[in-house]
Order: C-alpha cells, then sequence, then structure tokens
C-alpha cells in the first residue's frame, strides 16, 4: 500500500482546487485541466491508483497498469517542468475524498458503468460539504446525446451514425484546449513522491510499449494496410487512446486530412462508447433472443483457444501474439473471436473477459461492443450466419504466412496440434444452434 503522499493530501483545503486524472494522462490539450487552470489557481494535478479497480486484476504482472505508471511518469515531469508536480494516491477515491475538503474538484467524464456510479457518489459527497464538483467531456468529439437519430433516439447502426457524426464534426469540435497558457496556476510545489509498482502491489512486465507518436505513413496508406497481421500496417494508438497519453482532437484533426478509412475507424470507437452509454447492461446480449443460444461451453477447448493450440495457425497466432504481448491485430482479433464463438460455440462473454485481461488497449465498450459483433448479439453485428473460414482469411491476408510463422514456429512439425474441430461440421452445428435460438 502506497501511503506516501496521504498527509500531504489530509492538508488540502479550501484554497486548493484539485484536479483528477484518469482516462486523460497528458497536461495539453486536456479540456478539464484547460478549465480548472482557467477559473481558479492553486491548482492541485492528483492521480489515484483506484484499489476498487486493481484488487480485481489477478496477475500481479500486468502490462495496464506498468503503462500507467510510465504515464505518469511522463506526466509528473511536464507538470514539474511548470513548477507544479503530481499526487499520486493509492485507495478507494470515495473515501479519500470524504477525508478533504477542497475548493473544487476538477475532471473529465468516464463513461464506464463503474465510473459513473462511482464519480456519482464523490460528487455527492463533495456537495454535501459545498465543494462544487466539474466534468467534461474529453476522451471523444461526440458523447452522450449529442449525435441522435433525429427523433431523439441513439442510433444502432453504425453507417447513420457515422454521417450524422461527420456532418457535425466542424473547427470547433476539432479545437485543441491550450492548457499551456495557464500553467502559472498551477499549485506551486517541489516534487511529490512517486510509487513504484511494488508499492502498489504490482511487478514489472517488461513490456515494450507503442510510441506515443502518430507515423504518418502508417496513417496515410491505413486503408490499403490495416488488414495484413504481417506488417506494421496500423497505429498502435489503442492503449494510448485508452488511457489519454494523446488527444482525441489532434487525432480527429490528422484523420481528416489525411485518411477517412483511419477517420471511420475512430468514430467506430466512438459508436461503441456511445452504445455503452445509453445501454450499460453490457453482460447480457444487444439483442435478448441472442440469451436463448445453449452454449457448449467446453472448458479443455476453451483452454486450447486461450493458449493458442487449436490446431488452426491463423488463431493460435493470434492468441499467441496476445499472452506475448498484450496486443492482437484487428483482423485477427475478428478471426479468432468467429473461431471461439461459431468453431467451438463458447459464450462470446468467455472470450471478452479473457481479451479484458490480457489486452494493453482493453477498453469496456469497444471490447463488449466487437464481441458482440462477432457473436451476431450486437447492435449493427455481422450476420449470425456469417461464420469466419480461418484458412480463406489466411489466404487473404496472410498468404505467405508471415504472420502465422512469426507466432506459430513449429508450424509444419509433429509438435504442432491437430484440428480440435472440423470446419465444415462446425459451422453447420453453429448454424443449427443460431436457428433454433432465435426460432424458439
Amino acid at each position: 500500500m502506497f501511503t506516501a503522499n496521504e498527509s500531504y493530501f489530509s492538508r488540502i483545503d479550501r484554497e486548493t482546487t484539485l484536479f483528477w486524472f484518469r482516462r486523460d494522462l497528458r497536461a495539453t490539450d486536456n479540456a478539464g485541466l484547460y478549465r480548472a487552470l482557467k477559473k481558479n489557481k492553486n491548482v492541485l494535478p492528483i492521480f489515484i491508483f483506484d484499489t476498487v479497480i486493481l484488487d480485481e486484476l489477478d496477475d500481479k504482472a500486468d502490462r495496464r497498469v506498468e503503462f500507467i505508471v510510465e504515464s505518469l511518469r511522463v506526466l509528473k515531469q511536464s507538470l514539474e517542468e511548470a513548477g507544479s508536480s503530481l499526487l499520486v494516491l493509492h485507495g478507494d477515491p470515495i473515501k479519500l475524498f470524504e477525508k478533504i475538503t477542497p475548493k473544487a474538484v476538477y475532471t473529465n467524464h468516464d463513461y464506464e458503468p463503474y465510473a459513473r456510479d462511482r464519480d456519482k457518489k464523490i460528487k455527492e459527497l463533495l456537495e454535501a460539504k459545498g465543494v462544487s464538483f466539474h466534468s467534461y467531456k474529453d476522451q471523444v468529439i461526440f458523447e452522450k446525446d449529442e449525435v441522435m437519430k433525429d427523433d431523439g433516439t441513439p442510433y444502432t447502426v453504425f453507417t447513420p451514425f457515422s454521417k450524422k457524426w461527420k456532418a457535425k464534426l466542424n473547427a470547433f469540435y476539432q479545437k485543441s484546449y491550450p492548457t499551456e497558457k495557464y500553467f502559472e496556476h498551477l499549485w506551486q510545489t517541489k516534487p511529490l513522491k512517486f510509487p513504484s509498482l511494488e508499492d502498489i502491489g504490482f511487478k514489472p512486465t517488461g513490456a515494450v510499449f507503442p510510441e506515443r507518436a502518430v507515423k504518418m505513413s502508417i496513417v496515410k496508406d491505413y486503408h490499403l494496410s490495416r488488414d495484413i497481421p504481417g506488417i506494421h500496417g496500423t497505429s498502435r494508438l489503442g492503449v494510448h487512446l485508452r488511457f489519454g497519453t494523446v488527444s482525441i482532437r489532434k487525432l480527429v484533426q490528422l484523420a481528416v486530412k489525411k485518411n477517412e478509412t483511419w477517420l471511420n475507424e475512430l468514430i467506430w470507437r466512438e459508436f461503441y462508447q456511445m452504445i455503452l452509454w445509453h445501454f450499460p447492461k453490457v453482460d447480457q446480449a444487444f439483442k435478448p433472443q441472442y440469451d436463448r443460444i445453449h452454449w457448449r461451453n467446453n472448458v479443455k477447448e476453451f483452454e486450447a483457444w486461450c493458449e493458442g493450440r487449436t490446431g488452426y495457425p491463423i488463431v493460435d497466432a493470434g492468441m499467441r501474439e496476445l499472452n506475448a504481448t498484450g496486443f492482437m491485430h484487428n483482423r485477427v482479433r475478428m478471426v479468432v473471436a468467429s473461431f471461439l464463438i461459431k468453431h467451438l460455440l463458447i459464450d462470446w462473454r468467455w472470450g471478452e473477459a479473457y481479451f479484458a485481461k490480457k489486452l494493453l488497449d482493453f477498453d469496456l465498450a469497444a471490447n463488449n461492443g466487437s464481441w458482440q459483433w462477432a457473436a451476431g448479439s450486437g447492435c449493427d453485428a455481422a450476420p449470425y450466419f456469417r461464420v469466419f473460414n480461418p484458412m480463406l482469411q489466411t489466404q487473404r491476408f496472410d498468404p505467405e504466412m508471415k504472420y502465422i510463422r512469426t507466432w506459430v514456429p513449429e508450424l509444419d512439425t509433429p509438435e504442432y496440434p491437430k484440428p480440435i474441430v472440423d470446419h465444415q461440421f462446425a459451422r453447420e452445428r453453429v448454424l443449427e444452434a443460431y436457428k433454433v435460438a432465435l426460432e424458439a
């Protein structure tokens, strides 16, 4: 337990305004920080390692926690260059805020169900003490009810949502927030103590994280290279978007100028965020009739899928890449998800939960939306009768097997397992299972 900064935190009084970093780990172009600094002096930046979240992580060598620590070091340094620092805390945010009475608390929105409930409780406890709580849109261009159907209901199909999104986009929504203009309003302090991974109960993973910089060549050719897993053809900015180490506004400015296909991927992210906001019961099928499917849920086959030993090379390559790096190419994500659901007839929630543990760029909205897309149970999902053929996917997107051989070096040797299920048999089985459930 990291307690080094708790005494400092407990001394916060009505002269101090707090800015609480969460999914926005950068000092530049930060909507909530800009507003806090513009309207207040003595703004103290804080970050809380939320033990309610961290205690749920079974693996204490978690790449995401290590990424957060590294990102906070960069953020702390940028704040210290402005004469301030970052107060890092470790505990239950609600209990921590019960201990203080600052002038005000500023932050940016988090749309996930746990965060919404937590923020509601914190806002209520602060307001009971006469402390205002301000939260702003920062991680998306459009949120909540900003892109809706003409009748005021939320879109559940991507294409019309994206058209309305693009029609609404203008220079105002892409404009950056010039936080640097008000850095003089930051709390001036000497560098504050910073925890190690071990201080918060975790250990190093040795992970190599994607660069924060955008490679222009990748953006320019994204529509040509994004489906080829054997090359570095995607931006790999997912983790930076997840934790806000890059600004969505700056990425959209670039996408509008350089590549509409890349822009569409950013809009998909916002589509799923909007769906999560309006339909937060993510443990259920978006289309209720899909919860009638009778899943086989064979534990041994699930373990073979998790470990990358199904006997289907592209599936196994994807799972091994995920396990080794925390990353999986998006095209391969679709193939492995389809395989688990359609070939093995295993509940999509099992795969969603496994990805939630392993993905460096795990995001509840996108992860849930993508798994339900693969299962056919989600909004604007693939039709249930679409069953990815792993062999054809390999022929189309990894014909020279460059990607596969990177992760499955024992291919073509006796050590590589035989397929655990026949493709044609599996296809017929899953179509019958879906038909029975959906016609019931």
